[in-house]
C-alpha cells in the first residue's frame, strides 16, 4: 500500500494548488468589504476585480461579462431559472417563450431544476445521446421549437468525460432564435474554452475543479444577453448576484486560473498518456470489462469503466483498503443505490452502470501510480467476482 493516498478522483474535487493556497494566505487580511469606498474596501475591490480579469481573459471574456457566484450549480441555476422570469421589463422576459432543451445526462442540479420547472408549468425537452454519451444534431434541430427560450448542453460530462460539439450545438441553438448555456464545469481548466471562438451566450465554471478552493464559481454572461438574477438584494457583481463577494475564494479562483493558464496544455498531454496506459493495463488484465464514453473527444484524464460481475460500490472500497481513491458515478450522487442515469442514457443495462467506476486524474498523479493501478486492480475485480454466484454462473 502507498504512502500517501493515491487520489484518481478530481472530478469530484481537486486538491488546491499550492500557489493558490498561498494567494489566499496572502490575502487573509484583507478583510474589507469589496463595496465599500474607504481604504479596506478599495483594497479588496482590486483583488476582486484582478481576479476578474483572470477568468476573463483565460475564456476569452471581457471582465464585465464574468460574474462571481457560489458555485457552478447556483450558475445553473441562475440561468434555468432566468426562463421564468414573470417581471415586466426584465431583459430575460419575453412572451412566448416558455420551453427548455436540455440532455439526459446534465448534472443533477441542471435536471433537477429542469424537474422543478416543469413542475411550474415550463416545456421541458430532453435529448438522448448515443452510445457515447454524444447528442444528436437533428435530433435538437427537431426539438427547437418558436417557443424555446434556451437551450443548456453540458460541454463535458462529468461521469464519462465525453465532450459535446458545443459550437455546433451553439450555432443551430441561435438559428433557431433561441439563447444557449453550457454547463463547463468539468471543461475549463482542462481543455482549452474559448467562449467567442463558441458563440455561448452563457457559460458555468467552478473553482473546485481545478485546483482552486470551494464555493467559489463564475457565470460568463454574453454581453447584450438578456440576464435575471436569481439572487437579489444588493447591487454587487454589477447587480447580478446580491450579496457580499467571497474575496477569499474569488482570489483563489483567480490564482487557480493563472496556473491553469500556466499548466494546463503540458498537463493535457501527460493525462492522455498517462490513461492510454491505464486503459491499455486494465484491458490486458481484467477479462469482461467496457469502457464507457467517447474514444476520443473525452477529457483527458478521465476513464470510466464497467467490470462485469462486480459492483462498483464494492470495488471502491477495496481500492480504498489500497489505498487509490476513485469513485462510481457522480459524486454528487453518492449515496443513491439508483444506477448512473448518465450510463442508463447511452442504453447500457444496469448491471453494467452498477458495475462501473470513474477514474479521473489530475496534476498529482504520475505514471508510478497508473502502473500501481494496473497491479491492484486485476486482483481486487477478482476477489469480488469470486463472491458473485451469477457471475460465476454466467462463465461456467
Amino acid at each position: 500500500m502507498p504512502e500517501k493516498i493515491m487520489y484518481m478522483d478530481n472530478n469530484a474535487t481537486t486538491p488546491i494548488h499550492p500557489e493558490v493556497k498561498k494567494a489566499m494566505i496572502d490575502a487573509i487580511g484583507v478583510f474589507g468589504n469589496p463595496s465599500s469606498l474607504h481604504g479596506p474596501g478599495r483594497e479588496a475591490r482590486q483583488l476582486v476585480d484582478a481576479a476578474r480579469e483572470k477568468v476573463a481573459s483565460f475564456i476569452g471574456a471581457s471582465p464585465e461579462e464574468v460574474m462571481f457566484v457560489g458555485s457552478g450549480s447556483e450558475a445553473n441555476n441562475t440561468i434555468l431559472n432566468a426562463l421564468t422570469c414573470g417581471r415586466i421589463g426584465c431583459a430575460y422576459h419575453r412572451e412566448g417563450l416558455n420551453k427548455i432543451v436540455t440532455t439526459t445526462i446534465e448534472h443533477p442540479c441542471v435536471l433537477e431544476t429542469s424537474k422543478c420547472l416543469k413542475e411550474k408549468g415550463v416545456d421541458v425537452s430532453y435529448l438522448d445521446v448515443d452510445m457515447h454519451g454524444k447528442i444528436d444534431i437533428e435530433q435538437l434541430k427537431d426539438v427547437i421549437t418558436d417557443t424555446t427560450g434556451l437551450v443548456s448542453v453540458m460541454m463535458a460530462n462529468n461521469e464519462i468525460g465525453t465532450i459535446q460539439d458545443i459550437k455546433t450545438i451553439a450555432e443551430v441553438v441561435h438559428q433557431r432564435g433561441a439563447l444557449f448555456h453550457t454547463d463547463a464545469v468539468q471543461a475549463v481548466g482542462k481543455i482549452p474554452v474559448m467562449v467567442q471562438d463558441l458563440g455561448v451566450d452563457f457559460l458555468t465554471l467552478s473553482g473546485h475543479k481545478m485546483y482552486g478552493p470551494k464555493g467559489i464559481g463564475a457565470l460568463y454572461v454574453r454581453k447584450g444577453a438578456p440576464f435575471c438574477p436569481l439572487i437579489r438584494g444588493g447591487h454587487q457583481e454589477r447587480g447580478r448576484r446580491a450579496g457580499t463577494e467571497n474575496t477569499l475564494g474569488i482570489v483563489g479562483l483567480g490564482k487557480a486560473i493563472e496556473m491553469r493558464s500556466q499548466e494546463m496544455e503540458a498537463e493535457e498531454k501527460r493525462l492522455l498518456e498517462l490513461k492510454a496506459t491505464l486503459r491499455k493495463g486494465i484491458d490486458e488484465r481484467i477479462p469482461d470489462v467496457q469502457f464507457i464514453g467517447h474514444p476520443t473527444d473525452c477529457l483527458p484524464g478521465t476513464l470510466n469503466a464497467s467490470f462485469d460481475g462486480a459492483e462498483g460500490e464494492a470495488i471502491i472500497l477495496y481500492l480504498d483498503l489500497e489505498g487509490i481513491a476513485v469513485s462510481t458515478g457522480s459524486a454528487c450522487a453518492s449515496g443513491s443505490l439508483d444506477p448512473s442515469h448518465v450510463i442508463l442514457a447511452t442504453g447500457l443495462p444496469a448491471e453494467c452502470a452498477h458495475g462501473s467506476i470513474r477514474i479521473s486524474m489530475g496534476r498529482e498523479n504520475t505514471m508510478d501510480e497508473v502502473e500501481y493501478m494496473i497491479d491492484v486492480l486485476p486482483s481486487v475485480i477478482e476477489k469480488i467476482r469470486d463472491m458473485s454466484t451469477v457471475y460465476k454462473r454466467r462463465q461456467a
